[in-house]
This record gives structure tokens, sequence and C-alpha cells, in this order.
């Protein structure tokens, strides 16, 4: 019950689950389209297979179902390919007898058979794959219905001969008639089978396909070429086989089959049922010929014929042992030899009748060892005379070579050749002029005054001509037996017969090479065995391909920016045939690079990146447009573009003229780089020179940058350095080893590139280049660049400026004899922080100057040497001064000092940098000891204290110098180094 319930339900969830999967349905199954209409007991064959599982080659198992049309809710379960138990009751005995199977064709799909169907067989049959994953996605059934009908075939047959005993050369006509009340559309087949004695199967003698194609069978081709065996049609279902001429071979059981066809949804032919007709005995007698010592020839024909008709000679030939001896026979028309049959068989036609015999209009056979016929059809006036018939025996040499007996001739006949009179007369109704590639070609030719039996041939001659006859297409005989010929047999071409005086011809798909001279050719067959023929012909001029097709390329934007996209539109106009798009782009070389090509049954075969393009197709009525999208376009994607047209006709390609060629250029991005704005800068020798080249604005955050300094100076301008986008730093060619040490450029956020010169000299200024190129990734992840922008910085490189101060009172000073004094350096001002200073004092008395003492530049603290003694002031660190001890009378004079300012540079060391000297102390020793100083208020003030204060430094002095003297005892070995202080020049000592 509850198995019920379900099957009661099952379709419903399939459908609602099926709606549920649908937009991402994977899976999918199919069975054939039906209805299937088959006959009972029958063979019943339906295929299924499924597709989208992820194991492709994993074996799938189906289940096999049929619902009742009584009971469109029951399903009745009738065979699974993995579960014996699935089936119901009523079907295991016949699969168990292997009536009914499952075979599967491949891992995914299987073919279902019945092997004699039945009438309950009928019905709603599905078709479902067991799902072996955990999920369901898609669509695991699918249904098609069969109809069973009853065989409702007939056949009989019947000889209008009224002994079964032939004798040979005798003609043979049997008639066999089929009879069918199948409903449905069918196609009948019919066939002729002899069986021979001693031979189990029976070969074909002839056949009429479900295409109504005959086909004669092996061994009867030569016979069926020569129409001395026809398949005719007396009706619909009524078709009559002759033999003109029966031989001693053609002995055995002759019946008729014939076979019902039907045609499935799908468009495939299937054989629905087959059956025999009762078999006939066929006796032929071979001709028994008596023994004569002579040879004796005769001549039988016809002696009143119309034209068109038959013109039949019978050469018969009577001579003792005939069987084993050779013969030649010839025809001779008014004592002229037309045609001759040597003794081996071979025919020779006289030169006049040679295009007659290659037509087939004359033709000389061998009916027997005494019988030779000679048929020419259709007669012609100019063929009426006398004719005869000559016969020679043939003796066989040793060598092999014949000997010619003596000849002789038949009683001649005379033969008359009427022209009859006939009404039968042809018109070719006007047509559609001229007629477009791909059309079908439609053409009428009705006959009037018919009085007999019509058929139809239709034959062509090509414009230009190749060749001064007409090729046969197509024939319709008075039956209704229609003949393809060879060269058209792949072509879809048809005549037909919608009223009894009425041909048409049609002929699909046509092509240019289809155009050419058209005759319709009725031929009439009078009761009375008479033939007429009439003809009609029409000049078809079929449109060249070429000019009907035009192929247009577009470009909605011929100039796109870096990564968008392009779409070219490729426009066709044709007529409707199948047709080949390639798309190309022109290279470099002017050759053509093939993107994608669009067959015309709907293939796609990519050259190019499919991954870069896109096609679509667009049915616009009498034209199609194709576009192709260029995804993402970059420099590489830039160039010409074309696309070409072929078409399909007749199993052939043929490339027509390509479009234009369209040029599509691909721009860089706009260039959104920005600098900072220029600047100044000036610097002091032997400092750090900073330069900033910042990026304010920039195309992408991706970017990368390459960078060029370039200074511009009046010699010349020269690259300092240059930076790739990946970072990798080269100087320039006329950048010194010794000068790249101090240059160095360095990449900070922002991005910023800090170009850094250290201990900048006089010859680094000028104007500094900084010059930026983008660079960008297009969409196959090259780089390319933009165009660069620069900023300039101008740089000035100065000497330091020149401070130093010294203090340059003009000074006058009274001392007593033996008193001491100082003179005074005081230093104001100073050019530099690092300054050393070399001071050095100096006496002045009328125009002679002498050195006193030279304080070099790398002492400190004080220093003494004899009377003189240097004090530096730490206090006020640019403050010297020179204590001049025990003055006396020669000490009279101008006293000043002189600085020298030392600077360091690191690549130069320490240099002068600049000198500067102070004012005049003008001293006055007194012999009596009196001092006297006229400088200032301050001076006299302060007397007391100073002489306090000197007398003092004198005791300090004094035992300083003794001190210093003791030392140099040691040192010197007692050397005395004089009273003099001038021109001494002695470093302090630290």
């Amino acid at each position: 019950m509850k198995s019920s319930v379900f099957s009661l339900w099952r379709p419903f969830l399939l459908i609602l689950l099926g709606l549920f999967l649908l937009s991402e349905a994977r899976v999918n199954t199919e069975i054939q389209a039906g209805p299937l209409y088959r006959v009972v007991g029958s063979l019943l064959s339906i295929s299924c297979n499924t597709s989208g599982f992820s194991n492709v080659n994993s074996k799938k198992h189906f289940q096999i179902r049929m619902k009742d049309p009584s009971k469109p809710f029951h399903e009745i379960n009738i065979m699974s390919s993995e579960d014996e138990g699935f089936s119901y009751a009523r079907f295991i005995p016949r699969i168990q007898n292997s009536e009914m199977s499952i075979k599967h064709v491949d891992s995914n799909s299987i073919i279902f058979e019945i092997k004699y169907l039945k009438k309950e067989d009928e019905g709603v049959y599905e078709c479902s794959v067991v799902n072996p994953e955990y999920n369901y996605n898609g669509v695991y059934s699918a249904t098609t219905v069969v109809k069973v009908i009853d065989n409702s075939l007939s056949v009989t047959s019947s000889d209008t001969h009224t002994s079964p005993s032939y004798n040979e050369g005798e003609a043979l006509s049997l008639t066999c008639q089929a009879s069918t009340n199948t409903i449905q559309h069918v196609h009948l087949a019919f066939s002729w089978y002899i069986r021979k004695e001693g031979e189990q199967d029976a070969k074909p003698i002839i056949s009429l396909d479900k295409d109504f194609t005959l086909v004669p069978g092996e061994g009867f081709e030569q016979r069926y070429r020569d129409k001395a065996i026809r398949l005719d049609k007396l009706d619909e279902a009524t078709y009559r086989l002759n033999i003109a001429e029966l031989e001693p071979s053609d002995q055995g059981q002759i019946y008729c089959q014939a076979q019902e066809w039907i045609q499935d949804p799908d468009r495939s032919w299937y054989k629905i049922s087959q059956k025999d007709a009762e078999e006939i005995s066929l006796t032929v007698k071979a001709k028994v010929v008596t023994s004569m010592s002579v040879v004796k020839v005769s001549l039988s024909a016809n002696n009143e014929l119309h034209e068109g008709q038959e013109l039949l000679l019978s050469c018969g030939i009577n001579a003792q042992n005939l069987a084993k001896r050779f013969f030649s026979v010839a025809w001779l028309w008014e004592g002229i030899e037309l045609a001759k049959i040597g003794p081996t068989g071979i025919l020779t036609v006289r030169q006049e009748y040679i295009d007659r015999e290659r037509n087939g209009e004359l033709k000389a056979t061998r009916t027997g060892n005494n019988n030779y016929q000679l048929r020419v059809k259709p007669v012609k006036t100019t063929d009426k005379g006398s004719y005869s018939c000559r016969a020679w025996p043939e003796e066989r040499g040793e060598d092999g070579n014949f000997n010619q007996g003596a000849a002789q001739d038949s009683q001649p006949v005379d033969i008359n050749i009427f022209t009859p009179e006939s009404g039968l007369s042809v018109k070719m109704e006007n047509m559609k002029q001229p007629v477009s590639p791909g059309e079908k070609l439609k053409l009428i030719c009705e006959a009037d005054g018919v009085k007999g039996q019509l058929s139809v041939s239709w034959k062509r001659k090509a414009t230009p001509p190749t060749s001064s006859l007409f090729a046969t297409i197509i024939s319709l005989n008075e039956n209704g037996v229609t003949e393809k010929a060879e060269a058209f047999t792949s072509r879809e071409v048809t005549v037909t017969r919608p009223t009894t005086n009425r041909f048409v011809f049609e002929l699909a798909d046509v092509a240019d090479s289809d155009s050419g001279i058209y005759e319709c050719i009725v031929s009439e067959t009078q009761p009375s065995g008479r033939t007429q023929s009439q003809m009609q012909n029409v000049n078809v001029t079929v449109k060249s391909i070429d000019s009907m097709v035009k192929v247009v390329l577009r470009n909605r934007d011929p100039l796109v920016t870096m990564g968008n996209d392009v779409q070219l539109m490729c426009k066709v106009s044709s007529p409707r045939v199948p047709m080949t798009l390639t798309w190309s782009q022109e290279t470099e070389d002017n050759n053509l690079n093939t993107i994608v090509v669009l067959y015309s049954n709907g293939s796609i075969s990519w050259s190019g990146d499919q991954y870069r393009y896109q096609v679509q197709v667009d049915n616009q009525g009498n034209s199609v447009m194709h576009y192709l999208k260029v995804l993402r376009a970059s420099h590489r994607e830039a160039g010409k573009y074309q696309c070409m047209v072929s078409i399909f006709l007749h199993n052939v390609y043929k490339k027509l003229p390509a479009s234009n060629l369209v040029n599509v250029k691909v721009q860089n991005p706009e260039n959104k780089l920005a600098l900072s704005p220029s600047h100044t800068i000036a610097q002091r020798i032997n400092t750090d020179i900073q330069i900033d080249c910042k990026v304010t604005s920039r195309t992408s955050e991706f970017s990368l940058y390459a960078v060029t300094w370039e200074l511009q100076q009046d010699a010349g301008n020269k690259t300092i350095l240059t930076s790739d986008r990946n970072g990798i730093t080269m100087f320039g060619q006329q950048i010194e080893e010794s000068h790249r040490k101090r240059i160095s450029m360095r990449h900070t956020d922002g991005p910023t590139f800090e170009l850094t010169i250290q201990q900048a000299r006089i010859s680094d200024k000028g104007i500094y280049m900084c010059k930026v190129v983008e660079y960008l990734q297009d969409p196959w992840g090259e780089w390319y660049s933009l165009s660069d922008k620069h900023l300039t910085t101008v740089v000035d490189v100065t000497e330091l400026e020149k401070k130093l101060s010294i203090e340059k009172k003009e000074v006058e000073m009274n001392i007593s004899i033996a008193e001491d004094f100082s003179i005074p350096c005081h230093i104001t001002q100073q050019s530099s922080k690092e300054s050393q200073f070399q001071v050095t004092w100096f006496w002045q008395q009328g125009t002679e100057v002498k050195t006193i003492f030279t304080a070099y530049r790398n002492s400190t603290l004080q220093a003494r040497n004899k009377n003189v003694v240097v004090r530096y002031d730490h206090s006020s660190p640019h403050q010297f001064d020179l204590t001049v001890l025990k003055s006396n009378l020669e000490n009279s004079g101008i006293y000043f000092c002189e600085v020298e300012e030392w600077i360091h540079a690191p690549a130069d060391g320490w240099r002068k940098h600049a000198v500067e000297k102070s004012g005049n102390l003008n001293v006055t020793v007194d012999a009596e000891g009196q001092v006297g100083a006229v400088t200032d208020l301050t001076w006299r003030a302060s007397t007391w204290i100073t002489i306090y204060v000197i007398t003092v430094s004198i005791c300090l002095c004094i035992i300083t110098i003794l001190t210093c003297k003791l030392c140099r005892r040691k040192t010197s070995g007692g050397k005395n180094a004089g009273h003099s202080l001038w021109t001494e020049q002695v470093p302090l000592d630290t």
C-alpha cells in the first residue's frame, strides 16, 4: 500500500524537484522520442542515456517502468539493470526467456528491448537512472510513448504464364501486390528474391527501397542496365517484375517480399513489418539444337515501324555442333556493316553509329548459342531500308588466332519507318529568374494532346557548355518510378506528377554551378506501343553567391582606452545557406591570425585565447549580425580586424571575399601623474643636500615608477642616476666613482623619491631634474609606461659666510719697567660653531713688524714661552690673551693679533676660511715705573686693582718660569734658550 501511494505521488515529486533545481540542473536523462508505432510480434528497442554526473566513467544503473494509458497514475515496474527483484511478476517469465533485456551500450546509456511485442505492452515507458551520488541536481528520468498496432500487411504474387515451365529466351512477368490497413503514414518497399537449387539463402533480383530507389541484386546489374530486368509500378501497391529473356541460371524458387516502414519522431525510418508471398517455382529449359552439316542464317524483324519505336533484328544460326564452335555475326544496312559481334563476344560498331551505341540507342547482344539480336531504339526515319544478317564460322588455330570461314547471308528484310501524327506538345511554365543560391529550383512541364502513357526525363547542359550533350538528372517512368543520375544521388532532387499531364521538377539548395539549360523531355507511349517524345528547355540562371553575400565590418568605438571592451559588428547579408564565419586579426607582416571560427552546424573552434573574447550571433531577417567582443583590450589587441564568410553547398566550402579591415586603436589611460612643484634650494658647502621628488597624484594605486635624476649645468647635462620600475638603481656614465659614494636615492611613502648629496661642493650646484615615468599593468599582466612628468629644483651651493669678527679697539698703555702687561685677542663672532682658530701676536716698532707668538688651531688651554704667557679663557672660549712678563724698555711699541678661522671639510680636510686683525695696543714702558693708560675711565678707576693683580701674576709667572727652566734642563741637557721672545712660535701645550 505504501508503495502504491509513493508511486501515485512520485511523478509530482519529481516535477517539483525538477522545478526546484531547474536553475542549477546538472544531471540530464534522455529517452528516445515518441510516439513509437510498432507492430504486434515485432522488436521494440528504446534507447536511454544520462549525462552530467561527476564520475562519467562509473557504470550507471537504470530502471524501466510503464504506465497503462487506462490507469495513468499506476506505474508498473518492468526491469532494472541491477535489481532482479525489481520486476513485477507478470514480466518475470519474459525476462527469464530473454524476451526482455537491458543492454549497456556504455557506462551512461542502455537499450531496452522487447523481442516479441504484445498488445498489452502499449503505454508510457519511463527510464530512470539510479542516482549514485548523495545529492540530487538535475533530471533523473524521461518518458516516451509506445503504440502497438496490429500487423495488417499482406502480400500476394501471381504469374501470367499458364505453365511454370519456360523456355530459354522467353519473357517472365510476375505481379506482386501488397495491402495494409495501417492508418499512420508508412512507406512500402518491394523486393523479388530467387532461391536457386542447392542454395539455402535467397538472393535479391531487384528491390524498390523505402526511398523509392531501384537497386538491382548482385549478378543482375548488367541485365538491369540493359533493361532486360525491370520493376514496373501498376498502382500504389502493385508492382510487376519483367525479365525480357530468361536464362537457365534463372531457374529456382521466386517470391516477392514487402516491407512496411514508418518514420519515428527523430526522423529515422524503422521497419515495423515484413511479409513474404508464396514462392513460385520457375523452370527454364535450355534450347536444344540439332546438329547439321551446313550453316544457315535467318533474319526476323517487324517490317513496319513508327519513328521512336524499337527495331529488333534477330539473327538465328543453325549449324552442326553449334555449342562448341565460334561464329562472328554482323548486321548490314543497305549492304553496309552496322555492327559485328566477334567470336569472343566483342562488339564493334560502325563509326557513324558509335554515338548511338554510347547513348544506348543501339545494342547488339548474343541471347543464346544460336541467337543474336540487334536493337535500335528509338528508330528514326533515316533508319529505313534493307537489312540483312551475315554469319561466318571462326576456327581457332594453334597460335590462338581465329581463321575466318565462309560467310552466309540471310535474306534481306525491308524496314519501313513512318512518322506518326501526334498531338503531343510540351510547354514550360514561366519561372522566377534568376534564382538565389540556397533556394529551391522549381520547374513545371505540362503536356497537351496526351493519348497514351507518359514518362518524363529532366536533363541539363551547363553554361558555359563543357559538353554539347545534355546530362540526365532524374527520370520518372510510366509506372511512377523515379531514377536519379549517379551525379545527383547526394542531392535533394524530386519529380512529382500532381496531375496526369503536369510534371514538377524540384532541386533544393541550388548553387551558381547549377546554372544551365534545363530540358524537359516528355515521352508518350500509345496503346499500340508507338513512342513519341517532345521536349522543351529553359535557361536557368543561379545568381553567383559572391554577388549575393555582403559582409560589412563596423566598430562602435575605433579608439578605446586600455582595459575597456571593444565590440566589432560583422553584418552578413546573404541567402539562407549554411555558412561559416571566421574572425581574424592582421599581424605586423600582413598575415591573418585566426581568432575564432563559427561553423554552420553551430560548433565553435577557438584559435585565440577564448577567455579574451566573446562571440554573439543575432539573426535579423535577411541578414545575420555577428558580434566579437574583445574583453579588456590591451595594446596586443590593437590592430586591424576582419571577418570572412565561407558557404557550405553540396558538401563543398567556398570562401567569399572578406570584409573590410577595421582598425582598432588602444590608447593608454589618462595620465594623472603629478609631482610636487619646482623649488629652489640654497645650501652651504660641505653640507648635505636632500632634493625631494614627491608624487602628489597618480593614475593607479598599483602603479610602479621609474625615476631619472639629471643635472643641468652650463657645461652640459648629465644623468646622475636612474631607477627602473623594479627599484634597480644605476649611476650615469658621467658620474665619477669618487662622487658616487656621496650620492644616493631613497624611495619613501607617498611615494617620494629623495636624492641625497653628501658634503656638497661648489661643482654640485645647478638645476636638478627629476623625471618620473609611471608604469601600469595591462590585462595580460604586462607593464606599459605612460608619458613622463618632471620637476626641476634649482640648487645653489655657496661658500660659508665669513662672519669672523674680533675686537678692534685702539688702546694706549703706559707701564713701568719690569711690569707685566697683556695683549688681548677677543673673538666676537665666528662663521661656524665647529670652527678652530690660529692666533698670532705681532709687535711693531716703526716699520718693523715681528711675530711674537703663534697659538696653532689644535692648541687648547694655555701655554707659556720664556717671558710670554698665553691664556685661553674657558668662560669665553673665543678670548685669547698674551701676557708679556717683566717688561723692559725694548718692549715699547704697537701690539696686535691676527686670527685665522679654520673650517673642516670631509673631502678637503681643514682649510682656512677667514683672517681678521685686531685693533692696536700702543704700549709705552716708562723707565721711572709710571704706568699710564689713557684709554678710558674704566682703566683709571681700576689701576690699583690691576697693580695688585699684576703683582700676583708676576709672582706666579716667576714660579712658572723657574719650574719650566728646571724641566728644560732635565730634558735638553742644560742648553740655555736665551732671553729674547721675538719671532718665537710655540704651540700651546695641552
